[in-house]
């Protein structure tokens, strides 16, 4: 197949398809491969410039490809061979703005796998008795974050598996960096790459076509010189497509700047039309009078801006610190000049998904803006001087709009894509110390930017938001749930005073965390009382290879006054050996039983073990329990805190590691154990005013099950 095909088929009398126009010798070579032909490939790397028409083209293929769709396009007026069978439509999956770990589960869920890990995904796909066709677009805008190079992760750890599972059928737009990557782990006769720019795919006749269209009237075009009449329209199509030499987006900037500025420009004069991308900027800039620079600072932010585009608001203040100028007066006049290159996007409605609203309503009806395509923000970056100083400027101004310095009044794009800016700027390593906006920033944007970053340049705040990110994304969770999760975790790496600020920044948090120990083999806890001789409590001891102050934040402040007759203690059912551990004794105290384990006391409201006995630990009694003003239930690794009266749930707890014990003291502190360790909570939610005056206690050594709250154990 090969360009000669376009005259052949233009002479057979097929119509082109109506929303490619062209690219025949293509659309046959994606046909074969659907219908799965003797000699077709099983994978086709589609590739080009920027620019090329890729997206384009894989648009218009799936337009045949979905039965639904098929019903609308004049298919009997086509060539018979670009036209794929009446199959169902493939599964497409949609790369732009994911992670590639989010791709693949997309994925999974397309076709009901039952992997619970990333890589059981591939064995199952080779498993199915009946091949699966997979197309996936527009792998160049994958990723959250532009400059954490998602596109290759996507390649690596997605696409080539995927090409290399026989029971795939794969079809993938990626750049032309990629392509080659792509297809050499296959054997030549299963792979097969489509280069858009190369001779044997190009097609020049068809770009031709693409710039008719856009000049005629009967299109949408405006009623000029050069589009009503056809004598001038085709040649002046013809001579844009001869220019832009196979870049239909250089075409398309060129048509759009035409019509909408019509004055000044002469159809026969050719120097007047674009070769490429930069020129059909500077070019529109000249004919309204304007400095080219003009031109890209203005659209300069929009070029580096992240997700799914500049809230209009910031555009300003953006240009203003790119320029190192006032910009203010060439965007009020700059309206027409910059149009061609803009367009405006609705706002996303799952951005703010978790609830925030800024208080100055910045994310309420806010109008998004972004470039027409990203071969033109490549364009407007490689032209300036230095791309880190400017992505230095756009974080320092981004930074600066944070009213009062308060993430909770910050507009949704500063919280969520400051930490990409600052990423290209080389500045994220500094920006990782403020705990709100770790609570505030869409945890797969921030997650992805830190990821980024050598691990040996990030602080321990950062290692600590890097460890709780997949609970964060895993559960979706609003601020306010993101916010507690890493105030334990802060806790639980030994960072106290990032946990105590994230109680002074206005999160309504279910719990305090009050230490956390770093213990392993813990298989039960249990909630009690000891009591304490001549009334004065003895000091917790230091915890088993740490200094007196634990491993978490500080405990409450002890009160004045005569010391209480009980002092509240956890107790640890752990390996025997366990330093500080007491053999747990058999039944009615009988002699140890074999392989039972041993009892570790810990003081429960602040860091530190207890030298104790735990034979003399008092348990709550079931009366105590019932009267307690919360109960929990508890699965493999989550945990629910709700409130006996009304039932409504109060907190909840996920882990990333399978819980192996948890308790529930009468006064509210949340004990839990896991194989990291085990931390414990003093839950804040509202109580009786009053709190239950504790009965007497049951006695005896602290049991290996602690109680699971009133609905059992959930699995």
């Amino acid at each position: 197949m090969s360009a000669s095909d376009e005259g052949i088929a233009a002479a057979a009398g097929y119509a082109p398809h109506p929303y490619v126009g062209g690219r025949t010798p293509a659309l046959r070579a994606l046909a074969a491969w659907r219908m799965r032909w003797p000699g077709a490939p099983r994978v086709i790397v589609l590739t080009g410039n920027p620019g090329s028409g890729r997206s384009r083209l894989v648009t218009g293929f799936l337009m045949m490809c979905d039965p639904g769709y098929r019903k609308q396009l004049p298919l009997d007026d086509l060539d018979p061979a670009t036209v794929p069978p009446d199959l169902p439509a493939p599964a497409v999956p949609n790369p732009s703005g994911r992670t590639a770990a989010q791709l693949l589960w997309v994925i999974a869920d397309h076709f009901g796998l039952n992997a619970d890990r990333g890589e059981d995904i591939f064995p199952e796909l080779a498993a199915r008795e009946e091949p699966v066709t997979i197309v996936v677009p527009d792998v160049d805008r994958a990723g959250p974050v532009r400059a954490a190079h998602e596109p290759a992760r996507l390649v690596r750890d997605v696409l080539k598996p995927l090409a290399a599972t026989e029971t795939v059928q794969l079809l993938a737009d990626v750049p032309r960096e990629l392509a080659a990557e792509l297809a050499e782990a296959l054997p030549s006769g299963q792979v097969q790459i489509i280069d858009l720019d190369a001779p044997e795919w190009a097609d020049p006749k068809g770009l031709v076509l693409h710039a008719e269209t856009a000049l005629d009237p009967g299109a949408g075009a405006p009623e000029l010189p050069f589009t009503t009449d056809p004598a001038v329209r085709r040649p002046l199509a013809e001579a844009l497509a001869r220019r832009a030499d196979g870049s239909r987006l250089t075409v398309q900037l060129a048509v759009q700047s035409l019509l909408m500025q019509p004055e000044g420009f002469d159809p026969a004069d050719e120097s007047l039309l674009p070769a490429t991308v930069g020129e059909a900027l500077d070019l529109h800039a000249r004919r309204l009078g304007v400095d080219p620079q003009t031109l890209r600072l203005l659209l300069a932010p929009l070029a580096f801006a992240e997700g799914e585009g500049l809230p209009v608001q910031l555009w300003g203040v953006l240009a203003n610190a790119v320029a190192g100028a006032d910009m203010s007066q060439d965007l009020a006049d700059g309206m027409l000049l910059a149009a061609p290159f803009i367009r405006p996007v609705e706002p996303d409605a799952e951005e703010d998904a978790d609830g925030e609203a800024a208080e100055d309503g910045t994310d309420d009806g806010r109008m998004l803006l972004r470039l027409q395509h990203p071969g033109i923000a490549e364009e407007i970056r490689s032209g300036l001087p230095d791309v880190r100083d400017a992505q230095t400027k756009i974080a320092m101004a981004l930074l600066e709009a944070v009213p009062q310095q308060n993430w909770a009044k910050a507009d949704p794009y500063i919280r969520d894509h400051l930490a990409a800016h600052t990423l290209e700027a080389g500045l994220l390593p500094q920006l990782l110390t403020d705990p709100g906006l770790f609570a505030h920033a869409d945890p797969v944007t921030l997650r992805a930017a830190i990821e980024a970053v050598p691990l040996e340049q990030l602080g321990a705040p950062a290692r600590t938001y890097l460890r709780t990110a997949p609970l964060l994304t895993r559960s979706q969770a609003p601020v306010d749930v993101r916010a507690a999760f890493l105030e334990s975790a802060f806790v639980e790496d030994g960072l106290a005073p990032y946990a105590e600020a994230l109680h002074t920044l206005g999160f309504d948090l279910p719990w305090r965390t009050l230490w956390s120990v770093p213990l392993a083999g813990v298989r039960a806890v249990t909630t009690g009382s000891l009591p304490q001789e001549g009334g004065e409590g003895a000091a917790a001891q230091p915890a088993p290879g740490t200094d007196g102050a634990g491993t978490g934040g500080e405990g409450p402040a002890p009160t004045s006054g005569p010391a209480p007759a009980l002092r509240p203690v956890a107790a640890f059912v752990v390996p025997e050996g366990t330093p500080g551990s007491r053999t747990m004794p058999g039944p009615d105290g009988d002699a140890p039983e074999e392989g039972g384990g041993a009892l570790l006391l810990h003081d429960l409201l602040r860091p530190g073990y207890v030298d104790a006995d735990p034979m003399q630990v008092q348990l709550p009694s079931e009366e105590t329990k019932a009267a307690a003003p919360f109960g929990f239930s508890r699965g493999a690794d989550y945990l629910r805190v709700w409130a006996r009266s009304g039932q409504e749930v109060v907190a909840a707890l996920l882990s990333d590691t399978p819980l192996t014990g948890a308790d529930l003291s009468p006064d509210g502190v949340l004990v839990v154990a896991t194989a990291r360790g085990v931390t414990a909570r003093q839950i804040l939610a509202a109580a009786p005013a009053v709190a239950p005056t504790v009965p007497a206690q049951r006695t005896g050594a602290a049991g290996s099950a602690a109680s699971d709250g009133l609905e059992g154990d959930h699995a």
